[in-house]
């Protein structure tokens, strides 16, 4: 039974080893490594030990059990140190948090399961399974890596919190397991008098009793805060229910009694805030504050926004309109210049043409030139039209093959494929 206190050799190695594997667990945030680490824990050795000695009455077995959980605990610490130094290590996790706020239900736990280790050891057959569930259930390796990343990070209220806890686990072990010794009468050493051995176990009494205090107020703070948050949580789910109203960035802070929240959907009025405050002090939390980031006079504001719902869709629709206006003008603009295109393009140069129609046709005795406008009822389209008087000897063949070269030779000087040729009467 005693063979677990010391740490000399082998010992020391697997507790340099569990630590880290622990201080692995509680980073990634995996439960099943933290256990792996709390299993190949030499820890528990010497916290029995003490509550053994003082149950016996055995100082030496006492001291060598103080001395070598001392010396766990600052191996411990100082291994747990050393890996959360390194920067990518640092990181807050779930399983950190969780080992900084011990509460009444800690000691139970830490006195059930020192109660079960010590009778399952003081038996003749051990029972593995029963040591190994007392080893998880206290966890007394979480707290002290948690303690090492507090050291590491100078996160003071994560090392003091999870001090705290280790101790709480470790006091009331021993205590259980000087409880379970003075219960199966196991034989006092007889070198020890009456009155020490008394003196002693008063001590470990009053140690207990200081620590069990603060732990029963604690578990108090975290019973109000959850029925606190809780209470709260219901006023604005049915709030949510009854108003169609979306919560957002919901804050609840206990210390202050403060709750903070914005709304998304109708307005938050004056009456439900103080309905909420009235039914909040009637449960036992007076003068709880309320911060909405949509205000209480919200009514305004949604009318306001109204308002301007109502003036931008008026805006949107005159800029509509004006789009239309410039793309129907724009259009307009592409027609005409169309048109002057086409009215460029039908331009001649009718002087020069006459003079050029005199030199190479001497039968032509008149020349005369006209615009012809057309429309199939879609588009309007400007032909050039060039007469020509003949002399009365020319016959009609003639006139109609002059003509016909004619055309062609102002067709392709006028780069005009429209340009008619006909008679001038």
């Amino acid at each position: 039974m005693t063979s677990g206190i010391s740490i000399k050799g082998q010992g020391a190695w697997v507790l340099i080893f569990s630590i880290l594997i622990a201080s692995a667990g509680l980073n990634t945030s995996s439960t099943a490594v933290v256990i792996g680490a709390m299993l190949i824990s030499p820890l528990m050795g010497p916290i029995v030990g003490i509550g053994l000695s003082l149950g016996i009455n055995d100082v030496d077995l006492m001291r060598k059990a103080v001395k070598n959980f001392g010396i766990m605990v600052v191996l411990a610490l100082f291994t747990s140190f050393l890996f959360f130094s390194i920067p990518m290590f640092q990181e807050e996790t779930k399983e950190l948090i969780a080992r900084t706020f011990p509460d009444v239900r800690d000691v139970i736990i830490a006195f059930a399961g020192g109660s079960a280790l010590f009778v399952a050891l003081s038996r003749k057959n051990k029972q593995i399974n029963t040591i190994a569930g007392v080893a998880i259930a206290t966890a007394l390796m979480p707290p002290l890596c948690t303690a090492g990343y507090g050291l590491a990070t100078h996160k003071w209220n994560f090392f003091g919190g999870a001090m705290y806890l280790f101790t709480i686990n470790t006091i009331f072990i021993a205590l259980s397991t000087f409880i379970i010794v003075k219960s199966l009468q196991f034989p006092m050493k007889e070198y020890l008098n009456s009155s020490h051995r008394k003196r002693i176990s008063q001590l470990v009494y009053l140690v207990a009793f200081l620590i069990l205090l603060p732990s029963i107020y604690m578990f108090y703070g975290l019973y109000k805060k959850s029925d606190f948050e809780q209470k709260v949580n219901s006023i604005i789910t049915n709030f949510n229910l009854d108003k169609d109203v979306v919560v957002l960035n919901q804050k609840i802070n206990f210390q202050t009694k403060t709750i903070s929240f914005a709304t998304v959907g109708k307005s938050v009025s004056k009456e439900n805030v103080e309905e909420w405050r009235a039914k909040l002090e009637k449960q036992g939390y007076p003068d709880v504050i309320f911060e909405i980031t949509q205000s209480v006079e919200n009514l305004e504001t949604q009318n306001m926004l109204e308002k301007l719902e109502s003036t931008y869709f008026t805006t949107q629709q005159i800029l509509n309109k004006k789009e239309e206006l410039l793309i129907k003008q724009e259009k307009e603009i592409i027609e005409l210049q169309k048109q002057l295109y086409l009215s460029e393009k039908s331009k001649i140069p009718f002087d020069q043409i006459a003079k050029e129609i005199k030199i190479n046709y001497n039968d032509v005795s008149e020349v005369a030139y006209s615009k012809l406008l057309k429309t199939n009822f879609t588009e309007i389209d400007t032909i050039p039209l060039i007469y020509l008087k003949w002399k009365p000897n020319v016959n009609q063949n003639q006139i109609f093959s002059q003509e016909q070269k004619i055309q062609k030779w102002l067709r392709l000087k006028l780069n005009n494929d429209k340009l008619i040729i006909s008679k001038l009467n």
